[in-house]
């Protein structure tokens, strides 16, 4: 088992506890129990275009957020729907590199994942209101709302900063830009 760094530790702690505290506070709204899900915290999927540690941040996350519900359903599939979409994620940024297509590409992975498995969940837990497929293309929707709108902006700005060498964004030890250290 690979083991994470101090600072990578930090970061996958800090977006876990930004998932649930962007999460919980929107209650019933956050959780698809009207049709479509009001969770602003969607936009951190883009974070695994930058970092592993994203990966099982985002499961965790996810899973603190889910247990709110207290639905088994969704703690159990919601959670692995994260962790499903937050891996592909991170290989389309590895694939692609982090070009000018990574957000695009790597964002369709937390769209579709959820937008087919939630409302499995909804209905499963009772929750649902309407048939699968309306409720897949609600999602569908709302998730690629939350992961482009939010998302892409803060890949931008994540990817702004780690130019510029911002120690918290960066994964070298010396804080300088990236591309100088590559060149080192």
């Amino acid at each position: 088992m690979k083991r994470f760094p101090t600072k990578q530790l930090c970061r996958a702690g800090i977006i876990a506890a930004l998932y649930v505290a962007l999460t919980i506070p929107l209650g019933s709204f956050a959780f698809g129990s009207i049709g479509f899900q009001i969770r602003p915290a969607e936009a951190l999927t883009v974070l695994p275009l930058f970092y592993v540690e994203t990966i099982p941040a985002l499961y965790v996350g996810c899973l603190i957020a889910n247990l709110v519900t207290g639905t088994l359903w969704d703690v159990g599939l919601g959670s692995l729907a994260s962790l499903v979409a937050a891996a592909l994620t991170f290989a389309t940024g590895k694939l692609l590199k982090n070009s000018g297509w990574s957000p695009v590409v790597g964002g369709i992975f937390p769209v579709l994942v959820n937008a087919f498995v939630i409302p499995l969940v909804l209905i499963w837990s009772g929750a649902a209101y309407a048939g699968y497929w309306f409720m897949f293309a609600s999602l569908l929707v709302t998730q690629a709302v939350w992961v482009y709108a939010l998302g892409i902006p803060l890949y931008y700005a994540v990817r702004a900063l780690r130019a510029k060498g911002v120690s918290a964004f960066c994964d070298n030890r010396t804080g300088e830009p990236l591309e100088a250290a590559s060149k080192n």
